[in-house]
């Protein structure tokens, strides 16, 4: 935190607020205790001074920038191991730790050992027995082993069942044979996979004994630990340039009869034995989990990409000061307009949400994973579906509400220097990896029908986030009510009444003779609006509940914010979906109004608070690295500072003057 002069208007703002901004930041975090440990962790990183650039990144080259990347990640590995720093890969109860939002401080950008911190170790944890685990977590753990998850190939993403890299058991040396019979066959985008890994979690297809498996994971050794180099059979490279990601040293892989001892198959769940027998997993849905733990993963990510865009928002228009309200008036603040706060608030209210909607995930998900080892399988279903469709919306309504503080900032934010364009492209990546968004939403869709089928059938035991549905078994329009509660039940009814009428046509097509899988095809635009809506109404109920719930334990003053911010979120979705909600519920044009006059009363409540609600989130400025949404405010004097390191600026003429513009010129006199 700067300890410069802070700009008046932030002072002002500061003042203003009427809670206790820590109490909020212990809110978040899930105690005090939970934040002092945060914020010493945070001290310690930041305090290295090697950490810290000479150079900006934006003018290094895009090997330089991944050199650089690299070298920070593994002085932030050491130094996390010097100071004992590491956390549990786990935590039973979700626990905000910060280091991977540090990283991406600290880089600018994705961490080239990212893949490695998240998916690499989950799937240790996750899919490998616990002999493997004894073996492989350690070698990973103490960066031995730097690994990267090779699921994705060329030809083929979301759907599993089409990717082509075979794994064929060789009984006479117990070695797997892994090749990659075409082009489209390479695996294609893992982080790290380029040149920072040594060994890759690879999923494909398995063959034993002449015949076809399905697919299974194996931990594939690709470098050699002394040299670096790829081993035989093996071509590995970076996939170049994307629209953000430059540092996270996305790659390809491809096979040539590369063979892996018979260990090398994570077999927690499904084994092959020294003469070929496969042993078939007890229930195919159990590699589910490593894929629902990085989708969670990916919630919490995003949420607080989206809480750092609101920060850097909020601060810059309250110091942003811009034509006139009133003649012969001085230039208010920008966050006085009323049309400034309809852009940005519901960009705080949103980050508040998915905040604590993701920790709720966390921690529902350590419970089934619980269950799950107990052998109680009945919520991994449900625990996918709601895993799929969170992603999906958190990930969208994220990428949309960074992109509307971004405009909410103007030209300044069109700045890379603001890191609105850098958490942009870090949020709008997320909507494809882990499973794109519309199959993802597809997948939640096959969930719901299934329970609208149950229910048609007098099965009322339906598990808890589809339990609403059983209130609207019957075709009755949902009679409205502008409360908080009435709206949520109004969200409800859409996404029940979206259900009903996704499945009503699957059945109308099937009917008509399409076969299952097209009348599926045809009515899958209804099926995903059906997903998105089922989302909303789970998020709209647990952000209240959880700040319901939380209130007895929160100060009044908190408490009545908060409650403010979940009316706000639920009211602006209300309006934004009034169409559907005209469709399901007795909503009336006076209720419209109602509500658009309640919106405009929220944004003036809110108005106070604004700027503590996003000191709440209690980002650092080496965290935001934002010359718009620094704590002092001092906007203007940072962005010309920024301008200032531009390599340009070296010299009062550039060279291409002479080399090419002045000969042009003197050729024109002629």
């Amino acid at each position: 935190m700067s300890l410069t002069k802070v700009n008046e208007d932030l002072v002002r703002e500061r003042e203003k607020c009427t809670f206790d901004v820590k109490e909020l930041t212990h809110y978040f975090d899930g105690g005090e205790e939970i934040t002092l440990n945060r914020r010493k962790v945070e001290e310690i990183i930041l305090s290295y001074k090697e950490l810290k650039d000479e150079v900006p990144e934006d003018y290094l080259s895009h090997k330089e920038r991944y050199e650089n990347a690299i070298r920070k990640a593994i002085l932030v590995k050491d130094i996390r191991k010097r100071h004992n720093l590491d956390t549990p890969l786990m935590p039973e109860k979700y626990e905000v730790t910060y280091v991977n939002t540090i990283l991406k401080g600290i880089i600018k950008d994705i961490s080239p050992v990212y893949l490695h911190d998240t998916m690499f170790l989950v799937t240790i944890w996750g899919q490998m027995s616990p002999e493997q685990q004894a073996e492989w977590m350690p070698k990973a753990k103490d960066l031995k082993a730097i690994g990267t998850y090779a699921q994705t190939e060329l030809g083929h993403g979301t759907f599993l069942r089409g990717l082509e890299t075979t794994a064929t058991y060789d009984p006479e040396t117990e070695e797997f044979v892994l090749n990659t019979p075409t082009l489209t066959a390479y695996k294609w985008w893992p982080g790290g996979l380029g040149h920072t890994v040594n060994h890759c979690i690879v999923v494909a297809q398995l063959y034993t004994q002449g015949k076809y498996r399905g697919l299974q994971t194996f931990i594939v050794q690709i470098r050699d630990l002394e040299t670096h180099m790829p081993l035989p059979g093996i071509h590995v490279g970076e996939i170049g340039p994307k629209f953000n990601f430059q540092t996270a040293n996305n790659g390809f892989l491809g096979f040539k009869n590369f063979r892996i001892p018979r260990k090398n198959m994570l077999m927690r769940n499904a084994q092959v034995l020294k003469d070929g027998t496969y042993v078939k997993s007890k229930n195919d849905k159990l590699t589910y989990g490593t894929l629902v733990i990085g989708r969670v993963n990916i919630i919490n990510d995003v949420a607080i990409n989206l809480s750092a865009a609101a920060v850097i928002a909020v601060r810059y228009s309250a110091v942003r000061h811009q034509s006139q309200l009133k003649p012969n008036q001085p230039e208010p603040q920008i966050l006085d307009y009323v049309t400034q706060q309809h852009k940005i608030f519901i960009s705080i209210a949103t980050g508040h949400a998915f905040r604590i909607v993701g920790r709720w995930l966390w921690n529902t998900m350590m419970q089934v994973l619980q269950n799950i080892s107990e052998g109680k399988m009945e919520q991994l279903p449900e625990l996918h579906a709601i895993s799929c469709c969170m992603k999906a919306v958190c990930s969208q309504d994220s990428a949309s509400s960074i992109e509307q503080c971004r405009l909410a900032c103007g030209g300044h934010g069109f700045m890379k220097s603001s890191n609105l364009p850098l958490l942009y492209g870090l949020t709008t990546a997320s909507i494809t990896y882990e499973g794109e968004n519309t199959v993802l939403m597809l997948q939640t869709a096959r969930f719901l029908l299934k329970t609208w089928m149950q229910i048609l059938e007098g099965d009322t035991a339906l598990t808890p986030t589809v339990l609403y549905l059983l209130n609207f078994a019957k075709p009755t329009d949902y009679r409205w009510e502008n409360t908080p509660q009435g709206l949520i039940k109004g969200f409800q009814a859409v996404a029940a009444g979206k259900i009903k009428t996704a499945y009503d046509s699957v059945v109308k097509y099937v009917n008509a003779g399409n076969s299952q899988q097209d009348a599926w095809n045809l009515a899958s635009v209804q099926l995903v609006a059906a997903s998105e809506a089922h989302c909303r109404a789970v998020l709209c109920e647990i952000f209240s509940n959880e700040i319901q719930r939380a209130s007895s334990t929160l100060s009044p003053n908190l408490s009545k914010v908060l409650q403010q911010l979940v009316e706000l979120y639920l009211v602006y979705w209300a309006l934004e979906k009034r169409g559907d909600i005209l469709l399901y519920s007795t909503i009336s044009k006076d209720d419209i109004a109602a509500l658009n006059k309640r919106y405009e009363e929220l944004l003036a409540l809110i108005r106070p608070n604004a700027v503590g609600l996003v000191d709440g989130f209690d980002l650092r400025d080496e965290v935001l690295n934002s010359t718009l949404g620094a704590h002092d405010g001092r906007v203007y004097e940072r962005l010309f500072e920024e301008a200032l390191k531009s390599p340009l600026n070296a010299e009062p003429v550039n060279s291409s003057f002479h080399k090419y513009t002045k000969p042009f010129m003197e050729t024109a006199k002629l």
